[in-house]
């Protein structure tokens, strides 16, 4: 207990000889004036250390302020590096002093499976070796490369864009079989979201017409289903139906549920096969009965835990669903389910073997084709348009470079997964997996006259050119981030910001005006780009989150509107990239700015494995997540930040495997401010 006073003494001495002569000298002229303190955050009212304890988000914020270099403001003498980091050091400290005191995190929200997930759910189900339905959100089609147990990608491959190709309308599904609709990303986040996985009356009555729709297809046979014979032959001795329905149902519930069925479930879906086949019903359609009815069951749609109220470890049953869902965007196969049943899934070693087996098998194919575009948003390109007359070149048949663009930075990631490479790699890699066609246009923005309209061929080609490759400067996200006709520095810096370095910017205030475009007669055509938004964001209300953005988004102002480097603008003045990051590292080019980002390479991996967690368990990260986002960056940090060991440290943390269940919704807590 002796502990205790001490821990507060030195909070007190923290607090009273660090912490608060730099509130009173450095911050309170805004955040504690009279009236209305800026950002509606009043320091002057912080007594002692019990009162930041008390509001852990603002002690996040100020550490993101702080650490950004975004406070103190442009215009205001900057902080000394020393005293900066010691003020971040003990606020960090105190962020997970004040984490650890509260009781829950937040609670993983019951959820239903998304499209993307259905469908892969249904083939785990069944070993079903056609899709379910057609997937244009499935962005990058494998043809036969994505071999994870190798540790190795092909130096060659072929690979398809599923949105702006053909590939995605030749693939093997069900006749007859409909989707529901897309799940949407939520904002700043993931489609695998529970808070956006709603359930309609008209949805739950298209899951009903799905589930028949499916067992019913002209497809769903003895070719295409691999527990055919498990589950829909009958049995060859005569009386033993009911016998045979239970055996049958009881391996295939427990698969469709992800937990060992209760002997009443069981007994329900028995009754309802059997009956069906006492009434004159072939054995396979009574069987089919079933089996339809446990695919619009909420067991199966719908990913939820047991237990009752207040905080404590996910049982293994629900941790081998959060890890297939995870990795696998699907179903626990049998080996999870055997450990869960066993209760030796939560054994660390046990959970970290399972991990890297998972990582070693195809299906990883899924986390690839889920987490990764939707991380780098990748789903806007589908809606890029640059202008034809201007880039003539971009558009072919009834095609788009950007179906060649939006497949480098996905083949990127999966090389890092694949090969286990430090996600620095995903900045600044020394390859890159390049078409012909994109070859050409990042030469001089041209294509070749003939391009391969399904099966691309990608080469693996060596990069001697740093302004090249990796996640930030490839053409793709260039072209995502610009208007048909001119680059947009605060999307790119948006961008870069919510994508990067995990911190969005709010959204801008409805009355600031819009950038006049060319030809308009505000528009001096001598101006660049730079001059240009000077005026526009002069205004005050502006001025905060531009200082955050512009920085980042100017600096990948040498690729134009298509991702073509250029170093004039078309009237001839030259283009201008340089900045300061955070405040503290100067950048003249595109270069030097990602040595500033590796330079922070800390904060590009706690941004990360925010990412990682929030998609992991289908929720925003909170305060309460802090302390163990700090734990999977420094359990990697060694070696540079291995995307596998990540994803490992992921699992293994302490939100992963813990559930919260509260007696109400928890308060939010109280911003200190002005009332």
């Amino acid at each position: 207990m002796a502990a205790v006073p001490n821990l507060s003494a030195a909070s007190d001495d923290a607090f009273r000889d660090l912490l608060n002569p730099a509130f009173r000298e450095r911050c309170v002229a805004c955040h504690g004036a009279a009236g209305k303190p800026s950002g509606g955050v009043n320091l002057a009212a912080l007594e002692s250390h019990v009162d930041l304890d008390a509001d852990p988000e603002l002690v996040r914020d100020l550490v993101n302020a702080l650490d950004s270099g975004l406070m103190p403001p442009r215009g205001a003498p900057p902080l000394p590096g020393e005293q900066r980091e010691e003020l971040v050091a003990e606020l960090r400290r105190v962020l997970h002093r004040a984490a650890r005191s509260l009781e829950a995190y937040p609670r993983t929200p019951i959820r239903r499976m998304n499209r993307f997930q259905y469908n892969n759910a249904v083939q785990d189900l069944f070993e079903l070796k056609v899709d379910v339905f057609a997937l244009p959100e499935r962005m990058l089609r494998d043809y036969d490369y994505f071999h994870p147990g190798t540790g190795k990608m092909p130096a060659q491959l072929k690979a398809g864009s599923r949105p702006l190709g053909k590939s995605q309308l030749i693939d093997r599904r069900l006749a007859g079989v409909a989707p529901f609709p897309q799940d949407l990303r939520a904002e700043h986040g993931f489609d695998n979201r529970g808070d956006h996985l709603t359930l309609s009356p008209l949805l739950l009555e298209s899951f009903l017409k799905l589930s028949r729709s499916i067992v019913e297809s002209e497809d769903f046979n003895s070719l295409t289903v691999g527990v055919w014979d498990r589950l829909f032959l009958p049995p060859t001795e005569a009386g033993e139906i009911e016998p045979a329905v239970r055996e049958s149902l009881r391996g295939f519930l427990t698969r469709a549920f992800r937990r060992t069925v209760s002997d009443d479930l069981l007994a329900r879906y028995t009754d309802h096969a059997t009956a069906r086949i006492v009434d004159g019903a072939s054995y396979a359609e009574g069987m089919k009965a079933a089996v339809s009815a446990a695919l619009a069951s909420p067991r199966f749609l719908y990913l939820y835990e047991h237990g009752g109220l207040g905080r404590e470890r996910v049982d293994d049953f629900e941790l081998a669903s959060r890890l297939s869902f995870f990795l696998w965007g699907g179903l626990p196969d049998r080996q999870l389910l055997h450990l869960a049943a066993d209760r030796k899934l939560g054994d660390d070693q046990v959970l970290a073997a399972q991990v890297d087996r998972m990582l070693d098998d195809v299906r990883l194919k899924r986390f690839c084709d889920s987490f990764a575009p939707q991380w780098l948003q990748l789903e806007r390109i589908v809606s890029s348009v640059p202008d034809p007359d201007r880039y003539p070149d971009f558009y072919f048949a009834k095609f788009r470079m950007s179906m060649h663009m939006m497949m480098e930075p996905l083949l990127l990631f999966e090389t890092v997964l694949v090969e286990d490479r430090s996600i620095l790699e995903l900045i600044d890699p020394d390859f890159s997996y390049r078409s012909e066609a994109l070859a050409s246009w990042y030469r001089d923005g041209t294509r070749p006259a003939k391009v391969p309209p399904t099966a691309v061929p990608f080469k693996r080609v060596a990069l001697a050119d740093r302004r090249e490759g990796g996640v930030i400067t490839n053409a793709a996200v260039m072209t995502m981030t610009s208007n048909p006709v001119r680059t947009q520095p605060v999307t790119r810096g948006a961008w870069l910001a919510s994508v990067i370095f995990n911190d969005p910017p709010d959204p801008p205030p409805a009355s600031v005006p819009p950038l006049p475009e060319d030809g308009d007669e505000s528009v001096d055509p001598d101006q660049t780009l730079r001059e240009r938004f000077e005026a526009h964001r002069s205004d005050p209300g502006c001025a905060g989150c531009h200082a955050k953005i512009d920085p980042l988004g100017f600096a990948l102002e040498h690729f134009g509107p298509t991702g073509v480097w250029r170093d004039q603008y078309a009237n001839g003045r030259e283009v201008d990239s340089s900045g300061v990051l955070f405040g503290r590292h100067e950048f003249t080019d595109v270069v030097e700015f990602k040595d500033a980002v590796l330079a922070e390479k800390e904060r590009f991996a706690r941004a990360f494995a925010a990412h990682l967690l929030s998609f992991a368990l289908g929720r925003e990260v909170a305060v309460t997540d802090e302390p163990a986002i700090d734990r999977i960056v420094r359990a990697t940090a060694a070696e540079d930040f291995p995307l596998r060991a990540m994803i490992r440290q992921v699992v293994l943390s302490e939100p992963f495997r813990t559930k919260y269940n509260p007696e109400q919704r928890p308060a939010k807590p109280r911003r200190q401010a002005a009332h």
